[in-house]
């Protein structure tokens, strides 16, 4: 084959190869799960590293961060305690796992709030229940500070089986106007309408570290997310 016909056959291949090795494409800034989560319209409550947006109310337990969780610990003499978001909502779905030491009863609030005029600014409003007791009405939905019980779990029995205890359990939680769902570990759990105008339109989403007789009791909280609805 002569010198000229090998040139014209093997440079655009060369050429091809080259281009394929020296372009390289932008890469999103994102983990593959938070870019996940964006693209099902999710936003992460929490940055892995501090409390940026979120505050602490209520009692004195201890909130620390490590391996991108968020670690609640029981502190003695102190009333209930909350790490809340800064920001306010109302109608949203919120996904997040946590795992939960058997003595420890917890709860994650939505549509809360903490106004002078009520208590002194206790904490108040929906809580979705985290209970590892043999009653286990884990997403329950119960209202702190105020009503108490608003749907138990005692007649749902597949969902009262669904927790598992000493391993990560996965909530789902869809709040959307007078209507509040619950699931845990993908079992339906808790269905409420409100229909008394004292409920609540919005609010801020918290942590609850329950008052306890003992310290260093724990619960860990991870994959913290939410998609606002209209």
């Amino acid at each position: 084959m002569k010198l000229n016909k090998i040139i014209a056959t093997t440079l655009p291949a060369m050429l091809l190869a080259y281009l394929a090795i020296s372009i390289t494409w932008p890469k999103s800034d994102l983990t593959p799960n938070a870019q996940a989560n964006q693209d099902q319209g999710f936003v992460s409550l929490f940055n892995g590293k501090d409390f940026t947006g979120w505050d602490q109310r209520g009692g004195k337990a201890q909130y620390t961060i490590k391996n991108n969780q968020i670690i609640g610990k029981t502190v003695k003499n102190t009333p209930n305690s909350f790490l809340t978001t800064e920001k306010h909502y109302d109608n949203f779905i919120l996904e997040l796992e946590y795992k939960v030491d058997p003595k420890l009863n917890s709860g994650i609030q939505i549509r809360s709030n903490s106004d002078p005029a009520h208590r002194n600014g206790q904490v108040h409003g929906y809580q979705i229940e985290i209970d590892p007791s043999p009653r286990a009405w884990s997403a329950g939905i119960y209202e702190e500070a105020r009503r108490g019980w608003l749907f138990k779990l005692d007649k749902n029995k597949p969902a009262q089986k669904a927790f598992k205890q000493n391993q990560w359990n996965h909530y789902k939680i869809k709040c959307q106007g007078n209507r509040i769902q619950t699931w845990i570990n993908g079992v339906p759990a808790a269905d409420f309408t409100e229909t008394n105008p004292i409920g609540y339109k919005t609010g801020f989403i918290g942590l609850q570290v329950h008052r306890h007789k003992k310290a260093g009791l724990k619960i860990a909280w991870r994959n913290i997310k939410i998609k606002e609805l209209k």
